[in-house]
């Protein structure tokens, strides 16, 4: 019996939706000497042989991802063009519990708007939600930093209109940084400050400023998305809902 883990499925998804995606017409430029651009679509008969070998591992995959690990009550709409959304909050607080099992002296959270890519709808929640939310094979990455480099990402943060903050309140004022706050106290150059946040934006992903000389840096060996399944499943277990507000922790002033 073929068996699919947990792990694969972002490599067995990619595969199934090339092989499986709706004839929309693409196109494959030849490396020959007369190169000419063929049309790939249903006119291209299928390998019935491959369809046969992917189909146990697609019907695993599907039984997979559908399955249901919470409940959104309203739409959660993923736009990068607010500095604050009801999705990014909801992400970002995950992040922050997830890195405080970690380290329990972790204090604050950082996501980039453009490591969010799908929205979570109403009604349930699924494992394919999750993928389609978090596609990357990131994983949860802890940095200890000084409070001077901590200023320095807030003013990252300003520059680009917000981003993703848990336990911060930031307000902005036409990209310039007029107040960061962590726990609501304000940051002590001198003192050091806990972030958890995902390798990718670790090591300079998103061109985030401000974390490129951290004091210590623990990558751990979870990713993101199952850290995020799993929390999602503890939600549900307690009766929470998935779900999150505007709480006013990224102020734009105008």
């Amino acid at each position: 019996m073929r068996v699919l883990n947990l792990r694969s499925f972002n490599i067995l998804l990619i595969s199934t939706l090339f092989l499986f995606a709706s004839c929309k017409t693409s196109y494959y430029q030849a490396t020959v000497s007369n190169k000419q651009m063929l049309a790939i679509d249903n006119s291209i008969a299928e390998d019935s042989s491959i369809r046969n070998y992917i189909e146990p591992y697609k019907v695993q995959l599907d039984v997979a991802m559908n399955r249901v690990i919470g409940f959104a009550p309203e739409n959660m709409i993923h736009n990068r063009n607010l500095p604050e959304t009801n999705l990014s909050n909801f992400f970002i607080d995950a992040l922050l519990a997830i890195g405080k099992k970690i380290d329990p002296e972790v204090s604050f959270s950082l996501a980039t708007k453009d490591g969010i890519r799908s929205s979570i709808k109403e009604g349930d929640v699924t494992v394919r939600t999750i993928f389609e939310l978090m596609p990357f094979e990131n994983y949860v990455t802890i940095l200890e930093l000084k409070g001077s480099d901590v200023l320095t990402l807030a003013n990252f943060i300003a520059k680009s209109n917000g981003q993703p903050v848990g336990n911060v309140k930031i307000k902005i004022k036409d990209k310039q940084l007029v107040d960061f706050r962590i726990n609501d106290q304000p940051i002590d150059p001198i003192k050091t400050y806990k972030l958890v946040t995902y390798d990718f934006v670790a090591n300079g992903g998103d061109h985030v400023e401000g974390l490129s000389n951290p004091i210590q840096l623990h990558t751990s060996t979870e990713r993101v998305r199952e850290a995020l399944i799993s929390h999602i499943e503890e939600l549900t277990k307690s009766g929470k809902k998935v779900e999150a507000k505007l709480d006013g922790r990224v102020e734009i002033i105008k």
